[in-house]
């Protein structure tokens, strides 16, 4: 007897936004997650909640031209798709470009979603048209950050629920998934013993019974491997040269990657394994939630960045423009981390940090406190960081710097106070003039063209040694585990497809653990703000196809 018409493996947003469509076409859903109930909704909660969106009103408002064409030409510049296995995913691509230069804005709206007026531009990309990156801002925060893309997906859920048509199971760990011959009818697991940790840390394994549950269709809504550095370092692509020795981590402890290799002995095909996306601006939480917690810097354009020797990143890897480049450059040095060096003027406006609990103000919906941000200096969260953060280091005078830039690496004195200075004196003299053969400094200007970088992300450009804009900052950079970008291959109904291509009856894959559509529907990169919306979109459209599938 089965016990719910569908079963969803994990309680994130793709898992969330399945169940909701499942239960608006009236079917009973299981959702079972080995974490607890204050968990609810996975790594999106974390999240700053950015959103692709195409030819937005919010676009409009701050004079950018976008279009359905231009995106798609963006993103499958960045795609590069190559491979065989990527027909699925870029059928993914072509159908989410759609969704978000179309309804994706008036049905979240209708869901009650609101999105901050100014639209940012975190992923310029890596200096050619046809190449990676977004041509135009397209990056828009959902007002409540993550909470808020979470929030009316978890309200209509608990309200099925409520209606007896959703039922949660948390501390269930799927270890298999049942089938009946070629047929996918349930799942089977362990219980674990129950847990009161706060949202995000590291629960108990501990088991204290087993379960077993059936039903028509089972979707994986799982998530990816970013938690388990271990399987990081397994998928670890040889174009990206050797994997970091150290890493810190972008998401709790229980993204795992569990369920890719309980869904393959499902007779699930997994592609695209060595596709993935790290971020090298990470840096070690003051007040962590879970085992090396990794912020990430979210930059302007103005920082220097440079080398563990300290010589400067090569065109055109500057802050916010080519995240998986400037990995592929930093691994290439020997070393896996970096620097930025900057001024309190870059700092106060130039840095924000990514995540729902470093932006109070966006997450708990204040415009008092968000105005408070443009206008009071350096932003309370960065404060933080500089005054207890172990990546910062604030010193009036260069060379007080460097020595301690230096002590922070390890003691080696790999940094020279001549060398960074000839870098600093060299690009500040480029700012006597109104052009410049600076490529940096010519970006700076252009990004300041754009009137949202103008009003909250871009400083006025300065000379970075005079004492008026000091004191000097120097940030050390680390690699920031966050994306899976390959993953369960599925048809544009997110039916997973086994290694013939053939749909397996009643599995479904959605998320992250689905490269977001189609075992990869970023290909080798992502543009800024897909993430979310690849586990919306293809959350719907498993909970609408299952739906009409199971009888």
């Amino acid at each position: 007897m089965a016990d719910a018409d569908v079963i969803i493996v994990g309680a994130g947003l793709a898992g969330l936004v399945a169940a909701a469509e499942l239960a608006e076409a009236g079917k009973k859903i299981v959702v079972v997650d080995q974490e607890p109930e204050q968990s609810l909704g996975g790594q999106a909660f974390w999240s700053f909640g950015g959103l692709f969106l195409v030819d937005s009103p919010e676009q409009r408002r701050m004079r950018i031209r976008d279009s359905h064409d231009l995106a798609l030409e963006d993103w499958l510049g960045t795609a590069a798709f190559d491979r065989e296995e990527d027909f699925w995913p870029r059928q993914w691509a072509e159908a989410y470009v759609g969704f978000a230069a179309g309804e994706k804005r008036s049905w979240l709206m209708e869901r009650g979603l609101k999105f901050f007026p100014v639209v940012g531009w975190a992923e310029r990309g890596g200096g050619n048209a046809s190449g990676h990156g977004n041509s135009v801002p397209r990056f828009h925060i959902t007002w409540g950050t993550g909470p808020g893309v979470l929030e009316p997906f978890v309200q209509r859920v608990r309200e099925a629920q409520k209606r007896g048509l959703v039922q949660f199971k948390f501390r269930h760990r799927v270890n298999e998934i049942i089938r009946s011959g070629k047929t996918v009818t349930g799942v089977r697991g362990d219980v674990l013993e129950s847990s009161s940790v706060e949202r995000g840390r590291k629960s108990s394994r501990e088991i204290v019974d087993d379960f077993e549950l059936h039903a028509q269709a089972v979707i994986v809504a799982s998530g990816g491997i970013g938690g388990n550095h271990e399987l990081v370092r397994q998928n670890w692509p040889e174009r990206l040269g050797a994997p970091p020795k150290r890493m810190i981590t972008g998401v709790p402890d229980h993204v795992d990657g569990r369920m890719l290799a309980i869904s393959e002995s499902a007779g699930g095909r997994v592609i695209n394994r060595d596709r993935m996306w790290h971020y090298v601006e990470g840096i070690k939480n003051w007040a962590p939630i879970w085992t090396e917690h990794a912020i990430r810097i979210l930059p302007g354009p103005s920082s220097l960045w440079l080398d563990a020797r300290g010589k400067r990143l090569p065109v055109p890897l500057y802050p916010g423009f080519d995240t998986l480049a400037t990995l592929n450059h930093i691994m290439g040095t020997g070393f896996d981390y970096s620097w930025f060096i900057l001024t309190k003027k870059i700092i106060q406006k130039e840095f924000a940090l990514s995540g729902s609990e470093q932006n109070p103000d966006l997450t708990g919906k204040s415009w008092r406190q968000v105005l408070g941000r443009a206008t009071s200096g350096i932003p309370g969260p960065v404060k933080a960081f500089m005054e207890k953060g172990e990546d910062f280091i604030v010193e009036a005078e260069l060379p007080k710097l460097v020595a301690r830039m230096n002590t922070l690496a390890g003691g080696e004195p790999l940094l020279e106070v001549a060398q960074i200075e000839r870098e600093i004196r060299a690009r500040d003299m480029q700012l006597d003039n109104p052009f410049s053969k600076d490529a940096q400094i010519t970006a700076l200007r252009g990004a300041r063209a754009y009137l949202g970088d103008r009003l909250i992300r871009t400083a006025r450009p300065h000379k970075m040694l005079d004492p008026a804009t000091g004191p000097l900052i120097a940030v050390r950079l680390n690699v920031l585990t966050r994306k899976t970008l390959g993953g369960l291959e599925t048809d544009l109904d997110s039916r997973v497809l086994d290694a013939d291509g053939q749909p397996v009856p009643g599995l479904y894959a959605v998320g992250e653990v689905a490269g977001f559509g189609g075992g990869g529907v970023h290909g080798y990169a992502a543009l800024e703000g897909t993430f979310l919306g690849g586990c919306i979109f293809s959350g719907r459209s498993a909970g609408r196809a299952a739906a009409k599938a199971i009888a």
